[in-house]
């Protein structure tokens, strides 16, 4: 049997990442699309990542070029399965030196949406669409995040499909709401043994109790948000809600009662301090099944903004709160800078995560079957894991390495990638062939993560007395 014909290699490192999934790929020009797609995803933002930017043709007409024909033939016709190759690229994350998961990181889960005409393309809808912030007919997606102060990547994703493309509609037994499949990426994540110390999303999935209890079933962590409106009896009964929880404790900075301050420190060198409640009614409070947990920069005005009302099946760490709570309970006890630690983590999904996807050209696919934008997505996941695997960020490193409890800073030139600092583009695209197209995929590889390390968060939430 002779050796396989190797496909025409990619730019320096990229081609040592690619060729690992290699193993996948049967064909040759599977392979060979497989690079070209990477290459096309890594360019900078301002170039469209449709299927003729990708092959480097023109918008529209040069849809017929054979490039352009060769990469839909990759996602459209091809047999190669997006889930194994999901599969190798976690496992890559899980044992890089850099990427490690640890268990005082998170599994973020988080909902997007982007617009798309018609009614053809699968998953299409009318419904709310996250990218523009209303109602619009477009795609959603339902994805899952790992996170530590140092370093975050996605899990896993998985579309959302509207009811109507269900015969019986909601009523279909394989309809899936998003907080369902939302619980199967959380349980996706486990059976991979990748280790986490609580679940963190948005108010829809903190207000779903299915979720809730699936996870509390399963003795999974959780840190979730909820409404200001949120309360635990029919708002017609005059009960209040946990925005009037938390107003209904005074506070100033002589005598600031029951809040309790925290000081949250980044890796820019900035400072903030918080203010942190245990909150108490109804289903809540620190000896219950569920702990209500209020965080603010202003326990005076509650900003909207800059303002947490989180529920969270963590025990407290004060035997004195609940004993009882806390003996019962196979979860590791959490105060309330650690509820805060663990909650700003979300942050990556926030700020970080959906600009990636955009300068990756997460919803510009050219494909209308469910399975090509699997594929799509896939690729895109692969181009952002990249980023890591080549770049070995060792101001990141050296973050996530400090015990907790340690405020720490990074330099501004550290931060930009200078001496001490993450890897440079000149030894990112060390050893690569020269050339504006190799450049640009090489050097914007390290600038998506050199834009994300000043908004990053430390490994410390602490508690001032």
């Amino acid at each position: 049997m002779t050796d396989r014909k190797p496909p025409t290699p990619a730019p320096g490192p990229l081609e040592d990442y690619a060729h690992s999934f290699d193993e996948l790929f049967s064909r040759r020009g599977v392979r060979e699309s497989f690079r070209r797609y990477l290459e096309g995803l890594l360019l900078p933002s301002e170039r469209n990542k449709t299927l003729t930017g990708l092959a480097n043709t023109e918008p529209v007409v040069g849809s017929v070029h054979p490039r352009a024909q060769q990469l839909q033939w990759y996602l459209s016709e091809t047999s190669w399965e997006p889930d194994e190759v999901n599969d190798l690229r976690l496992k890559m994350l899980v044992e890089g030196e850099q990427t490690v998961p640890t268990e005082s990181g998170v599994v973020v889960i988080d909902e997007t949406g982007d617009r798309k005409w018609g009614n053809k393309t699968a998953h299409v809808g009318r419904q709310y669409l996250g990218s523009i912030g209303k109602v619009d007919n477009g795609v959603v997606s339902v994805s899952s995040l790992w996170a530590d102060e140092g370093v975050y990547y996605p899990t896993e994703v998985e579309p959302y499909t509207p009811a109507h493309w269900y015969e019986d509609g909601k009523g279909d037994g394989e309809f899936r709401t998003k907080p369902e499949i939302a619980l199967e990426l959380v349980v996706h994540v486990r059976e991979k043994q990748i280790p986490f110390r609580a679940v963190v999303a948005d108010s829809l999935y903190g207000e779903d109790r299915g979720f809730r209890r699936g996870l509390a079933e399963r003795e999974i962590g959780y840190v979730l948000a909820l409404r200001p409106s949120h309360a635990w009896r029919h708002r017609e009964e005059d009960v209040g809600c946990v925005e009037d929880v938390a107003r209904g404790h005074r506070w100033s900075e002589k005598e600031p009662g029951s809040w309790v301050k925290v000081e949250r420190s980044f890796l820019d060198g900035h400072t903030e301090t918080w203010w942190s409640l245990e909150g108490q009614g109804g289903p809540y409070g620190p000896t219950k099944g569920r702990r209500l947990v209020i965080v603010t920069t202003d326990p005076q005005s509650m900003p909207e903004l800059t303002s947490w009302y989180l529920v969270t099946n963590l025990p407290a760490d004060d035997p004195a709160d609940g004993p009882e709570r806390a003996e019962s309970s196979e979860l590791a006890a959490a105060d309330l800078a650690e509820v805060v630690r663990l909650y700003g983590l979300r942050m990556w999904v926030e700020q970080s995560y959906k600009q990636v996807k955009q300068t990756l050209g997460w919803a510009q696919y050219q494909v209308r079957s469910s399975i090509a934008i699997r594929r799509h997505w896939q690729m895109v996941l692969c181009a952002f894991s990249f980023c890591w695997w080549a770049s070995a960020p060792d101001v990141l490193g050296e973050a996530r390495n400090q015990p907790l409890g340690v405020n720490q800073k990074v330099a501004p030139e550290a931060a930009r990638g200078g001496k001490g600092g993450s890897a440079t583009s000149d030894q990112l695209a060390k050893g690569a062939e020269t050339g504006a197209r190799v450049a640009g995929t090489l050097v914007h590889a390290a600038t998506l993560l050199e834009s994300v390390v000043g908004q990053a968060p430390t490994q410390t939430a602490q508690r001032v007395a």
